[in-house]
């Protein structure tokens, strides 16, 4: 068996294409989409990352505003960053870099965001709504896996999802997603690097997505014949992209997303629908 290929570029590609027309609607009111970022310390990764954010925002058209604080940033210095991006009405949606330097609580600071203005789904008021299956923000990469794999057709309603991998941008928003009655409607377990068998478990998965950033971890032998796997945890290791998923894994799956094009593409594409909706919200003058 060889994997059917969970393309991101494909799926992220259709998702701008409709996003685009949507934004050819609001230039005739005289409005274009504003994103901004919020990045602090120097964290390789999550600066490549924005960068990235950015180029697609520029390609688009969009107003963008790259905010960046050093890694000797306190929290007062990220709480006024923070006001100063709800305050610009030319940015409709940002998102505030995670993760934080050590010393600052992340958690605690995101809390100033303005809920309205979440393009990343983490606030505390829109994780509740999407706690509660009301209409709110939803976490970027989340929202992504589900698009993808509702694009490939990959059964979701009464699936068995396994998510390795428990942190707020993606095992926990995730697992409340796929249990939602509408969009989902699957069975969810949740694991991470702490339970000591995981095996077992990831062979029950009709949808097994792993979201540890530990290299490697899942091999052939933990994925069931013909489930869909989802490879959204990635770290860099001396330099190089490391997938959670190792080699020969896609002998066994029936769909597998790329460490390169799969997720990553999808989370951008999902960054700038939420950044549409909320200009969508403050045009008409509605709420998350």
């Amino acid at each position: 068996m060889t994997a059917q290929i969970l393309d991101g570029e494909l799926v992220a590609a259709a998702v701008k294409a409709e996003l685009a027309e949507r934004v050819a609607v609001l230039a005739e009111r005289g409005v274009v989409p504003g994103l901004g970022t919020l990045l602090v310390g120097d964290d390789a990764p999550s600066a490549k990352y924005v960068a990235m954010k950015h180029r697609e925002v520029a390609d688009a058209g969009w107003v963008s505003r790259d905010v960046r604080l050093g890694n000797d940033a306190t929290a007062a210095d990220v709480a006024a960053a923070i006001e100063t991006l709800n305050a610009d009405a030319s940015i409709h949606a940002y998102i505030v870099q995670y993760p934080f330097p050590a010393g600052l609580d992340y958690e605690s600071l995101v809390i100033g965001v303005d809920p309205a203005k979440d393009a990343d789904g983490l606030h505390p008021f829109n994780l509740g709504r999407l706690v509660m299956g009301a209409a709110a923000p939803v976490a970027c990469t989340p929202a992504g896996i589900m698009r993808l794999l509702q694009h490939y057709d990959v059964p979701i309603a009464g699936a068995h999802v396994v998510i390795v991998g428990r942190g707020l941008t993606i095992g926990r928003p995730l697992a409340n997603l796929v249990t939602l009655k509408h969009g989902g409607n699957a069975a969810v377990t949740v694991l991470h690097t702490g339970v000591a068998e995981l095996a077992p478990w990831c062979r029950q998965a009709d949808i097994l997505v792993e979201a540890a950033g530990a290299p490697d971890l899942i091999t052939p032998e933990m994925v069931r014949p013909g489930a869909a796997v989802v490879a959204a945890g990635v770290k860099f290791v001396d330099g190089k992209l490391r997938s959670d998923v190792a080699a020969g894994v896609e002998e066994v799956a029936g769909w597998l997303s790329p460490k390169v094009g799969g997720v990553g593409p999808m989370t951008r594409a999902m960054l700038m629908a939420n950044t549409v909706d909320a200009v969508e919200r403050s045009v008409h003058g509605s709420t998350p």
